[in-house]
């Protein structure tokens, strides 16, 4: 089975060797992001045990280049747990972008609002997450790094300075609680009231697998919903795959103009 450290010589060879500095995940709708970035974009097809991408609206390549001046890896699709029932499944990734030499990762995501004040167009950043699921990508690791803490899961340095960024843009950014549920039916309106009562102030069906997975590594993790629908029961729109594609857009705008900011703030 091919690990991190060899996928990371095959990357290096096509990429340059230059260490990253940052890895970002994209979420539904937000893959073109990628394309900004000024370097080489390797297929997933061409890094052998990377995941299979099977979701509409993602981009299965890996961009290692720069972005605002800053060396980045940024990975146009992830692979969701209800797609083979592997909640492990982003573990390789992020083992390379370790390797790559990389220490912060930002994950984003598209996800269903549980707020009235926080509508579908608008960003939230991550204060916190509940891993609703009950499933663990760390089940089946043999040593004691297995117990890891989750206190600061989502690091306050990385979203202090995201807050920052969206601030020097003018952007609204509010912080919540995301609630993962592994899919791929949407929820349903009970289950929302209930996530409600629990804290939850967006949902969604990816994201939190890959918190634990980059803690495990000793990644520090910032994660930014872009909120495509209100949850199941808050409005009459039509949930669907289609519509968070459609809606995407909207708030991958602000997205982006946050995440340039924060990268030239790290210059």
């Amino acid at each position: 089975m091919t690990d991190g450290a060899t996928l990371a010589s095959l990357i290096r060879s096509r990429a340059g060797d230059e260490p990253v500095r940052l890895g970002l995940i994209l979420g539904s709708g937000l893959g073109y992001i990628a394309h900004q970035v000024d370097g080489t974009a390797i297929p997933y097809a061409d890094l052998p045990g990377f995941p299979h991408v099977g979701v509409s609206g993602h981009n299965p390549n890996l961009h290692i280049g720069r972005l605002e001046g800053v060396r980045v890896a940024v990975f146009g699709a992830r692979e969701h747990y209800y797609e083979s029932g592997n909640p492990r499944a982003m573990l390789l990734p992020l083992q390379v972008l370790k390797e790559l030499g990389a220490d912060d990762l930002i994950l984003t995501n598209a996800a269903g609002s549980l707020r009235s004040d926080i509508p579908p167009g608008n960003v939230m950043l991550l204060s916190d997450h509940i891993n609703y699921s009950g499933l663990n990508p760390l089940i089946g690791e043999k040593t004691d790094a297995r117990f890891v803490p989750m206190t600061d899961a989502h690091d306050p340095s990385l979203r202090a300075a995201l807050r920052a960024a969206a601030q020097a843009q003018g952007v609204d950014l509010p912080e919540g609680v995301y609630c993962w549920y592994s899919g791929p039916s949407f929820e349903t309106p009970a289950e929302i009231r209930m996530l409600k009562l629990l804290g939850g102030d967006a949902v969604g069906m990816s994201t939190v697998p890959e918190v634990i997975l980059a803690r495990f590594l000793g990644l520090k993790v910032a994660a930014i919903s872009t909120i495509t629908n209100m949850a199941a029961g808050m409005s009459d729109e039509k949930i669907s795959h289609e519509h968070t594609k459609a809606m995407a857009p909207l708030g991958a705008a602000k997205l982006e103009r946050i995440l340039r900011e924060f990268l030239r703030n790290r210059r």
